[in-house]
């Protein structure tokens, strides 16, 4: 009875092997999720009793679709202090940035429209972008950046419609789109009428000082409001996935149709939620928390590198993340990450195959390593159950 395409899409496979973070004895660095421990209980806590002590009845009610002008207008007052200038009125607040991601997949894409993503990408949005039946291309490479030669043919060629991007500390690489690149692509999807989507959830999350812009304030730089730039970030990852709270920023030409799509779908996003948050960030918390959370990953992601060198040696490669949560890995050619972590799951240790995060012609040796939840201990347990599950295929 299922539709053809739904019957089509399969779960995520890290939803799949979350369920082993529960088990007993389990070491999980499987999940893209931020550090339970790093949760501000205490200060949501405070925010929600402020609200509740001054009967604001009016947080239970319905909101707008738009989402409630404190929670934007506080958005719009940090974002200016780290380098992103935005009016209220271009937010629009959603169910966590994949809401967003679904949002404009509804509102830009027809079945059999080009996206190009890049290589490797985001589970989630290669399934988003299943759902809407276009046709999925991957970007092509010099190195660990993107050939703007190879992109600007194509899309002469015609038939992109949008360029997905994660461009700082990206799922599941780590990987950062430089300046430079960024501006060449702001200017070459301007010429050719291709939207950009560009994903953010983990820009905030940088272990060093450098600055890297935001395509979307090089696109308001360069074109002023006519450009074709969305910007979309999250809560989830420096405050709390549970409260389910995102947002988009958008030409104005693009924002009516993006809240049009939103009210028909949910007709808004939680109010007490976003009030909470709109007091948090205005309370400077945001801040303060982001700082702490920077020196925890910066300091787990050198645990999980030391650990991994110490017992795997020269059988695996990755990369060193400037920022985020991940490290993206390698086993030596002809190894299957799949194989290794059949062999992993008995010795109660896991993670992501690479294959998953690829649109097509995937890397079987690849593997996704999450180090956001392991203290120094359980990276030195994760990585000696890792070698000796390596020990198991190799024997």
């Amino acid at each position: 009875m299922l539709s053809k395409k739904s019957a089509a899409i399969h779960s995520s496979p890290v939803r799949e092997l979350l369920k082993f973070s529960k088990e007993p004895g389990f070491i999980s660095l499987a999940g893209g999720i931020p550090a339970t421990d790093m949760i501000d209980v205490e200060g949501i806590d405070s925010v929600l009793q402020q609200l509740l002590a001054e009967d604001h009845r009016d947080v239970f009610q319905y909101s707008v679709t738009e989402g409630e002008w404190p929670l934007r207008q506080s958005i719009a007052n940090w974002t200016q202090n780290v380098g992103l200038p935005l009016d209220p009125q271009q937010i629009l607040i959603t169910n966590g940035s994949q809401q967003g991601i679904d949002l404009l997949n509804r509102v830009f894409l027809e079945k059999d429209d080009v996206v190009l993503v890049e290589r490797p990408t985001y589970l989630a949005a290669l399934q988003l972008l299943d759902y809407t039946e276009a046709v999925i291309e991957e970007l092509a490479y010099q190195g660990d950046q993107i050939d703007l030669g190879a992109l600007e043919t194509r899309l002469a060629a015609g038939g992109v419609k949008m360029l997905y991007l994660i461009p700082t500390f990206a799922n599941p690489t780590g990987r950062i789109i430089e300046n430079e690149q960024r501006i060449e692509i702001v200017k070459l999807a301007h010429r050719y009428q291709v939207v950009i989507v560009e994903d953010d959830p983990y820009g905030h999350l940088a272990f060093t000082e450098q600055c890297r812009e935001t395509f979307f304030s090089l696109a308001q730089q360069l074109y002023g409001v006519d450009h074709n730039v969305c910007y979309m970030s999250s809560f989830s990852k420096i405050f709390s996935p549970g409260l389910r709270l995102g947002w988009l920023a958008l030409p104005e030409k693009f924002l009516m149709a993006v809240t049009v799509a939103k009210q028909a779908l949910d007709l808004h996003t939680s109010t007490l939620n976003q009030h909470i948050a709109a007091r948090y960030i205005a309370s400077g918390r945001i801040d303060q928390r982001i700082a702490l959370l920077k020196e925890t990953y910066r300091q787990r992601r050198d645990g999980l590198i030391e650990s991994l060198q110490r017992h795997l040696g020269d059988a695996i490669t990755f990369n060193r993340p400037e920022g985020g949560m991940f490290l993206w890995c390698h086993l030596k050619e002809g190894m299957d990450a799949s194989r290794l972590l059949k062999a992993c799951i008995e010795e109660k240790v896991v993670f992501v195959p690479g294959d998953v995060f690829f649109a097509e012609n995937p890397e079987k040796n690849a593997l996704r390593l999450s180090y956001s939840m392991l203290t120094q201990q359980t990276a030195d347990e994760a990585a000696v159950r890792i070698a000796r599950a390596l020990q198991t295929l190799s024997s």
